[in-house]
């Protein structure tokens, strides 16, 4: 039976900011609907049983975002058989780095289609079922890249400019229609696998002074977004520490 509530379905939904956005939107009554590609699966169920197990709804998906017909069938799927979509958060990462002259063709389009492409898709597969009813949310998560390039960030920069402007289009053409679409610059080490890999023992060090993004931090602002009276909506939202020089 397919829930009332509407579903936010988080594309990219992994152990940080992911998980974190899945789980704030299913305190708000939404049914969390996270994917990643199958070979994740596990993970994903894991995410959508610590979600349930809280009390919200959730159901997990293991979908490559840059396969197209694969992503089309997502969409029917989760309209079908869960509950409307009400938010769409595109949240891949592809965050690689690689000298110029190391950045190989393969690398290049690989970055692309993670980071751009696929959330070309997602936005307007989420278009597709949102124009209808007037009404909806899609978020975009960027980076510092979004904004500048620096060494050994061409693939990576290119595709989050990329991702950016494909986020501007599409508030500019389904704002009048309803839906409201924004894109999240994350400027900052956020805390999380790969921080506490690379930077494990500063960590708490840095969430003792709120010196790190703090994935239930960034996951609010997401919630605050969708909230938003269309008389005020933002399109583009910085969030860093304090304590991050920009």
């Amino acid at each position: 039976m397919m829930a009332q509530q509407g579903a936010c379905l988080v594309v990219g939904a992994g152990d940080g900011v992911g998980g974190a956005i899945a789980r704030a939107f299913a305190r708000e009554g939404l049914v969390a609907c996270v994917t990643r590609r199958e070979r994740n699966l596990d993970q994903l169920e894991a995410l959508a049983g610590q979600i349930r197990g809280a009390g919200g709804e959730a159901r997990a998906f293991g979908v490559d975002a840059r396969d197209e017909a694969a992503m089309v069938a997502l969409v029917d799927r989760i309209e079908a058989e869960v509950a409307p979509l009400e938010v769409v958060v595109f949240n891949i990462g592809a965050n690689v780095r690689f000298d110029a002259l190391e950045t190989t063709t393969r690398v290049y389009t690989k970055v692309w289609e993670m980071a751009a492409y696929s959330g070309f898709l997602a936005a307007r597969e989420a278009a597709r079922v949102m124009l209808p009813r007037g009404r909806g949310t899609i978020l975009f998560t960027g980076a510092t890249a979004s904004i500048r390039g620096r060494q050994g960030l061409s693939a990576f920069a290119s595709a989050k400019h990329a991702l950016r402007a494909t986020a501007q289009s599409f508030a500019r053409e389904l704002g009048p229609k309803g839906i409201h679409v924004a894109h999240v610059v994350i400027d900052g080490a956020i805390d999380g696998v790969f921080t506490r890999t690379n930077r494990g023992d500063q960590v708490e060090e840095l969430l003792a002074k709120d010196a790190i993004l703090k994935p239930d931090e960034i996951a609010a602002n997401y919630v605050w977004l969708h909230k938003q009276q269309r008389s005020a909506w933002t399109h583009e939202m910085d969030l860093r520490p304090w304590s991050e020089p920009w």
